[in-house]
């Protein structure tokens, strides 16, 4: 049985790439497959073929036919939105302003997908999102600033600073270990700049009083227990129904995120979630809408 899938994955793999190259761009022996070609074409090429063909061996590994792949197509998909700015009336005169809202309904649309637990209907939503990443970078580019090269770059360079229990020397015995961690880097990487320093006031209520909580623990303000931060939920909502302005909703609020927080949950899912079920309910008991 490997035997027949080589030898169809040998006989897929030259075709294509012959059909595609024009000429023979690897060679092919027993066992195993090289798939090496000139053009991004080329390596996506590959990369599908070696995905759809797993118990094949390959030449070269799968590791670099992955990596040729995944970088050929995102080169490709940055392309487009390079041409969509020259060719297209309605591409040409965007902006990142005029992008941006567009970028955080991706985003949430990911976030519902992600909800949903639909793998096919994630893939196309992060795909957009992809786009709209990929499509400000080239906005930023054309004005003088980093292109899409740099980004993943000084993304990458990011990742491995914020990780050395994993590119260094520091040890890190757990998720709570990693995020202490990743704090003290960003604070190291911070100083002299403030523990707000950055902190975008445009995110979503729910996500600003999370990272305003968060940074506060990272400067050292202390985080409150679970029984702390429930009662102080018990004597906001008390209060409440005595006296109730936005003042003291907005307090109620965020000792509830901080209660969130205490018991490691993220309050933006949790209450979409609660939304989400709210409105299942409703139309459980009204299903005609009427």
């Amino acid at each position: 049985m490997l035997d027949a899938a080589r030898e169809v994955f040998a006989t897929e793999a030259a075709g294509a790439l012959l059909a595609r190259g024009g000429r023979r761009v690897g060679h092919v022996a027993a066992g195993d497959v090289a798939l090496t070609g000139p053009t991004a074409a080329l390596d996506d090429e590959a990369h599908h073929l070696s995905r759809a063909h797993p118990g094949v061996a390959t030449i070269p590994g799968r590791d670099v036919l992955r990596d040729r792949g995944i970088g050929a197509a995102v080169a490709r998909l940055a392309a487009v939105g390079a041409e969509l700015r020259r060719e297209c009336p309605w591409d040409r005169v965007q902006t990142p302003s005029s992008i941006v809202p567009h970028t955080v309904e991706e985003a949430f649309e990911v976030a519902e997908a992600v909800a949903g637990g639909d793998p096919d209907r994630l893939a196309d939503e992060l795909g957009d999102l992809l786009f709209q990443s990929v499509f400000l970078a080239r906005l930023l580019e054309e004005g003088g600033g980093a292109d899409l090269s740099d980004i993943a770059s000084g993304q990458r360079r990011k990742l491995i600073s914020r990780h050395p229990h994993v590119y260094g020397d520091v040890a890190a015995a757990g998720p709570d270990a990693v995020v202490d961690v990743w704090e003290r880097q960003k604070r190291a990487e911070r100083v002299g700049q403030g523990v707000f320093h950055d902190l975008p006031v445009g995110l979503p209520a729910l996500a600003y009083a999370t990272k305003t909580l968060k940074r506060a623990e990272s400067a050292g303000v202390a985080p409150s227990g679970a029984q702390e931060a429930s009662q102080a939920v018990a004597r906001l909502a008390d209060e409440l129904s005595s006296d109730a302005d936005a003042d003291r909703v907005g307090d109620l609020l965020l000792a509830a995120v901080r209660v969130a927080r205490t018991h490691g949950v993220d309050p933006e899912i949790a209450l979409r979630a609660a939304a989400m079920r709210f409105r299942h309910t409703v139309e459980e008991d009204d299903p005609g809408g009427g």
